[in-house]
């Protein structure tokens, strides 16, 4: 019997996939048979990604993107389509996040460059691609959001308030686009450890107070959210629509109290 996770024939776009969590979807979902496509703003870190997937066996090309820019956002959708023979999968994972701090000091360069990144450019990307997935039978959009998402913030606001948006997003991605067997989702990382958040992880107070609350009293692995796009882009989720999925050990499930609280 084939495999529910087997992504054969499937291609896939990975934003932001040179690093963390990105890096890690791209190689499990080459891992599973896909068809990746490595991109990123440098190209030839892109191609030195994708080469290594090949040389492990796997299907993998590098197109270049800064996902800011809609031109370049058509220019990989249309070069995957080109090389590859279209798009099943995307994994909409690049994002910035500039400023840390109270809301009201943000700038509105700041609030541009934010939600710009972080939701514009999901926005643009899923209507450049949910109806050549719909073309091919199907496909799965999938979001990397955050658990800031779900929670306010008072130093990372702005950031979670662009994730809240993604989460928006991949409802409206649901509902729209479901009768065509296209399916929107987004999963919420809680602190995980990449270069992105390395401010929070390396930060000894901080990264105490995290993993003292957290119900695992651990930060999470790359590879542990990889494992969730795996699942959302396969057979195994193929009736998971319009869904966040929380990746955080527990973490919005509630704190562990301890004893000296």
């Amino acid at each position: 019997m084939p495999s529910l996770f087997d992504l054969t024939g499937k291609v896939a776009i990975v934003t932001g996939a040179t690093k963390g969590i990105g890096l890690a979807s791209a190689r499990r979902l080459a891992e599973h048979g896909a068809t990746v496509v490595i991109s990123s703003r440098k190209g030839d870190v892109c191609e030195t990604v994708a080469q290594s997937i090949r040389d492990a066996g796997g299907k993998a090309i590098a197109i270049q993107c800064h996902i800011a820019r809609k031109e370049e956002l058509q220019n990989l959708v249309d070069q995957t389509i080109a090389q590859c023979g279209g798009i099943d999968i995307v994994v909409s994972n690049a994002a910035v996040n500039p400023f840390i701090g109270p809301q009201a000091a943000v700038s509105d360069e700041v609030y541009e460059r934010v939600m710009g990144a972080n939701v514009r450019s999901n926005f643009w990307l899923s209507n450049m691609t949910l109806g050549k997935m719909a073309e091919r039978g199907g496909g799965s959009f999938i979001i990397i959001s955050s658990i800031g998402g779900l929670r306010g913030s008072a130093t990372i606001g702005l950031y979670g308030i662009s994730k809240a948006a993604d989460i928006g997003l991949v409802r409206n991605i649901a509902v729209e686009w479901g009768a065509k067997n296209v399916r929107g989702n987004a999963i919420a990382p809680g602190l995980v450890r990449t270069d992105f958040a390395r401010a929070l992880w390396e930060d000894p107070v901080r990264y105490r107070k995290t993993t003292r609350d957290n119900p695992m009293q651990r930060i999470g692995e790359p590879d542990e959210v990889a494992g969730v796009v795996v699942f959302l882009a396969s057979q195994a989720g193929c009736y998971v629509n319009g869904q966040t999925i929380s990746v955080d050990g527990g973490m919005t499930a509630g704190a562990v109290i301890q004893k000296d609280d």
